[in-house]
C-alpha cells in the first residue's frame, strides 16, 4: 500500500491521502475526507431533492396535449350527437329569440321519431 502525506508536510495538513489498498496504523487516512474504507463508507451529506424542470417548451407541450385531448372530445361529441340539444337550444334562442324551445326530453324523442321514420344512410 502506497500513502502520500500531503504537500505541505503532516504539521500543516494532518491529512494523508490513500492511493492504494487499505490505510495502515502508521499512515491514518480520514474516512471523511471522500476516501472510502472497505466496508464502511464516510458521512455522507444527504442527496439534495432535485425537482423535473419545468420550462416553456414542457408547457406548451402539456398545452398542446390538452388542446389535442379537447379536440377529439368535441370531435366525437359532434359525430356522436351528444350535444345535439345544446346545439338546437343555443340555435334556436339566437334565430328565433321570441320562440318556444323544445325540453330536451321532447327533443329527443323527435329526434328519435324522425330518424326512424327516415333513416338515410347510416350504419344501424
Amino acid at each position: 500500500m502506497t500513502v502520500r502525506q500531503g504537500t505541505q508536510g503532516p504539521a500543516t495538513t494532518g491529512r494523508a491521502t490513500l492511493v492504494a489498498g487499505l490505510p495502515t496504523a502508521a499512515a491514518p487516512v480520514h474516512a471523511g475526507a471522500g476516501a472510502r474504507v472497505r466496508g464502511r463508507r464516510g458521512p455522507r451529506a444527504p442527496a439534495p431533492r432535485v425537482r423535473a424542470p419545468v420550462g416553456p417548451g414542457l408547457r406548451t407541450a402539456a398545452a398542446r396535449v390538452h388542446d389535442g385531448a379537447a379536440h377529439v372530445r368535441w370531435y366525437v361529441r359532434q359525430v356522436m350527437g351528444d350535444d345535439a340539444y345544446a346545439t338546437y337550444a343555443a340555435h334556436q334562442r339566437a334565430v328565433h329569440p321570441g320562440g318556444v324551445v323544445m325540453t330536451e326530453r321532447e327533443f329527443w324523442r323527435m329526434r328519435h321519431a324522425e330518424q326512424d321514420a327516415n333513416p338515410g344512410s347510416r350504419c344501424c
